[in-house]
């Protein structure tokens, strides 16, 4: 309980200072003399400056290598940096001048922003990490958002102090003094997940360096992210109705003091008292005790879509009720409306985060990737640049409709159109938000068949590799030496599975059957920081190539773009043969420049083999019709080149159209990821094999990647240890040899952007680490 309360109150700071700043901003117009369209640019320019900021800080947070973890000094960095930098933004005296002031307070909005999100980015990612638990989580999530909710019920009652004599002589000289009490709170409060909530040290992780060029490698993943997670025309529909709601909204929110004070007070900020302050804090709390609950109760009952759109209707009631219930001499009239007006936003984030959460259940099935950083970056960037945009909308429509900060009395129709605006713009965002979502077909029955048919893919792949064998589950300690040649005699041509070694007699076996060298060997041509989609120089290929020279007589490659390419050319120079990969996937355009490089490739004379695409099946990607016209397509143009598909070994035996349109069938085989007893791994091995032969019907059978990690997870009986990475290659090659299989080991050289689709054991299947030094025996 104690870390959940030290994230609360760092929730607490996480939104008192936009909350408070969504009060004081109203000073620069009312009592500093700011124009309208100084007040929109102050709104737009520092949001979109922290909307761009935003992914380069998770990146720098997710690869920060520190004995303090990845978040807890950022945090505290950027608690401080926001902190004094609130404190001094509003240090607004008004004989300087408005252009002054602008220009000041422009400024060090920047610096505040830049360090709101040095702070919030790592903080909330701290959250998702305090506890692996489905239950825990969310329980830590509802303290944190309780406890933050607060925030916007107290800043509404900033105005009662600032425009109260006497408390203090002007609206702007209460800003200046309490921002500092603000600022030095909400500092302390933010740094307080920093001190006490606990994380492990990161300084031997393999992440991504921090440089200029990974750093802008994750803007560009943004974007393509952008790209691909709106061809989702249910995600378009989450993003676009909450950009109209939200942006319509935040455009008009601070009108509601201006109309308080001009139309119900005639302009006396004084006079008006409490009540803009009522109107603030009372809507936080119908929006928290009542809004909530209820839309909670609507979307189980009536399903999502009609409870948002059944919600935002109440809410348009709302915004009616507010033209009519703004009564001079009645200002109490007002709060019967804020109810219903609070049904807009107060049901916007509960039911849109849940919807986005379908949204990623129908991307996995139709993609086969689980994206909840990419989404969720994508709809939090469009809520930021929807606030940005809202700033600037506010100070336009300020200008458009007269309104004067400097005049005793407001110009005539001014009042008018605030208050038109006000009712009229977030009832047009609203119908047009549900006018998209109108025609929204994710319901509650199809999240359920989603739900059902990603439940039996994920039963399909846990039995995936190894269930086309039969060997895994069996305990070799259970059986005698002769029990195992007789069980296991047709796939057991060389005593590879010994009960025991020591480690020394292990690293002597190992060191011979390595400098014997190697058939082939997987090429990882990506450097520490680099990942799919980085290109390739010249000078990283021709040094990797050169550790891997006399070591192997063959390279595989995977793909032909992005400097790819280039690899087969420098290989053939160096004396390698290639085995040369188009990487084919579900991204039409790009399989094209891949099957078209590899054919120019082929006509150069740079490949021995060619593979169009790798486990397209096993990632569920592109069905097997697709796969084989580009095979064909290639075998077009391939002369005497053979030409076949890598996937898991059991996929060959399924497809036999598959199997008939390849020249030479490339298996993958993995006895790891069967969850295989190291001491089994090499039967295992040969098993796969065979039964591929089985299937190849006299075609060449090659074995395209086998291999083990030496860090990782356990998967069932399977160890990754840097022991079991020497045993298996030992009895992997001897039997390839001596039964004259040819045989690529995966890998050469550790992959650290694996982390996200393997875990750790996905970064540690190389040779050679990722720095290019071999890892099993120093003297090689």
């Amino acid at each position: 309980m104690g870390q959940k309360i030290a994230f609360g109150v760092g929730m607490f700071a996480n939104q008192m200072f936009p909350a408070i700043l969504g009060i004081f901003m109203v000073v620069l117009v009312q009592d500093l003399g700011f124009p309208g369209w100084m007040w929109g640019v102050l709104f737009f320019l520092p949001r979109v400056f922290d909307s761009i900021t935003d992914p380069i800080m998770g990146f720098i947070s997710d690869n920060t290598k520190s004995k303090w973890g990845r978040r807890r000094h950022y945090v505290f960095l950027g608690a401080l940096i926001m902190g004094i930098s609130f404190v001094i933004m509003w240090q607004l005296y008004r004989e300087n001048g408005v252009d002054y002031n602008f220009t000041y307070f422009l400024l060090w909005s920047f610096v505040f922003y830049l360090g709101l999100t040095i702070f919030s980015v790592p903080y909330v990612a701290m959250g998702y990490e305090m506890s692996n638990d489905f239950h825990e989580r969310t329980d830590i999530m509802a303290i944190a958002q309780w406890i933050g909710q607060w925030a916007w019920v107290i800043a509404p009652w900033f105005w009662v102090f600032m425009y109260d004599q006497d408390w203090f002589p002007s609206a702007d000289i209460a800003t200046r003094e309490l921002a500092i009490y603000v600022g030095i709170a909400c500092m302390v409060c933010a740094m307080v997940p920093a001190i006490f909530i606990k994380s492990k040290s990161t300084i031997n992780e393999p992440y991504a360096p921090l440089n200029i060029r990974t750093i802008g490698g994750s803007l560009k993943k943004i974007v393509d992210g952008f790209k691909e997670a709106f061809q989702s025309r249910p995600f378009r529909q989450l993003c676009i109705a909450t950009f109209f709601i939200y942006n319509t909204f935040y455009t008009i929110a601070s009108f509601s003091f201006f109309i308080v004070v001009y139309y119900l007070f005639g302009g006396d900020a004084g006079a008006a008292g409490i009540w803009p302050t009522l109107f603030g804090s009372v809507g936080a709390l119908a929006t928290t005790f009542i809004v909530i609950p209820i839309i909670t109760k609507m979307s189980k009952k009536m399903g999502k879509k009609r409870a948002f759109i059944v919600s935002q209707a109440i809410s348009i009631l709302g915004y009616v009720l507010l033209w009519f219930l703004f009564i001079p001499g009645k200002p109490y009239m007002f709060l019967f409306a804020l109810p219903f007006f609070s049904f807009g936003i107060g049901s916007l984030f509960t039911l849109m985060m849940s919807m986005t959460a379908d949204v990623i259940d129908l991307d996995e099935l139709n993609t086969g990737q689980r994206r909840e950083g990419v989404f969720g970056a994508i709809y939090w960037w469009m809520v930021k640049f929807g606030f940005a945009i809202a700033g600037l909308l506010t100070g336009t429509i300020m200008s458009v409709v007269g309104f004067d900060p400097n005049a005793a009395v407001q110009p005539e129709g001014a009042i008018f159109g605030l208050r038109a605006f006000y009712s009229g713009f977030p009832i047009i965002g609203t119908l047009v938000a549900i006018y998209f979502m109108w025609n929204y077909d994710l319901t509650e029955e199809r999240a359920n068949e989603i739900s059902k048919e990603l439940e039996k893919k994920k039963a399909s792949k846990a039995a995936g590799y190894g269930k086309m064998a039969s060997i895994s589950n069996i305990d070799l300690n259970d059986l005698s030496e002769k029990e195992i040649v007789e069980k296991f005699s047709d796939f057991f041509t060389t005593k590879l599975d010994f009960k025991e070694i020591s480690p020394q007699a292990l690293q002597l076996e190992f060191d011979t059957v390595f400098k014997k060298g190697m058939h082939g060997i997987c090429f990882s041509a990506y450097e520490s920081g680099q990942e799919p989609g980085d290109d390739l120089t010249d000078n990283q290929i021709r040094r990797r190539l050169e550790v891997l020279k006399g070591r192997a007589q063959w390279i595989r490659i995977f793909s032909c773009t992005t400097g790819h390419e280039k690899i087969p050319r420098i290989a053939k120079e160096m004396g390698f043969k290639t085995m040369v990969g188009a990487w084919i996937s579900n991204k039409t355009v790009q399989n094209k420049s891949e099957i078209n490089s590899l054919i120019k490739l082929i006509k150069d004379g740079h490949v021995d083999i060619a593979a169009v695409g790798n486990e397209v099946l096993y990632r569920e990607e592109l069905n097997e019709e697709t796969i084989i016209d580009y095979i064909e397509q290639v075998k077009k143009e391939a002369g005497y080149i053979p030409v076949g598909y890598v996937d898991a070994y059991y996929e060959f035996a399924n497809r036999p159209k598959l199997t008939d349109a390849c020249d030479v069938v490339l298996a993958n085989c993995y006895p790891f990821w069967e969850g295989a007893d190291i001491k089994m791994a090499g039967f295992h091995l040969q098993e796969m094999y065979h039964r591929t032969v089985a299937a190849a019907k006299g075609k060449n059978v090659i074995i395209t990647e086998t291999g083990w990690p030496s860090i990782g997870q356990k998967v069932n009986k399977a160890d990754p240890t840097t022991d079991n990475v020497k045993e298996y290659f030992v009895k992997s090659h001897l039997w390839a040899k001596k039964e004259g299989v040819s045989l690529f080991y995966f890998s050469s050289f550790d992959e650290s952007w694996k982390i996200h689709s393997e875990g750790w054991a996905g970064t540690s299947w190389g040779l050679w680490d990722s720095k290019e030094k071999f890892k099993y025996n120093s003297n090689l």
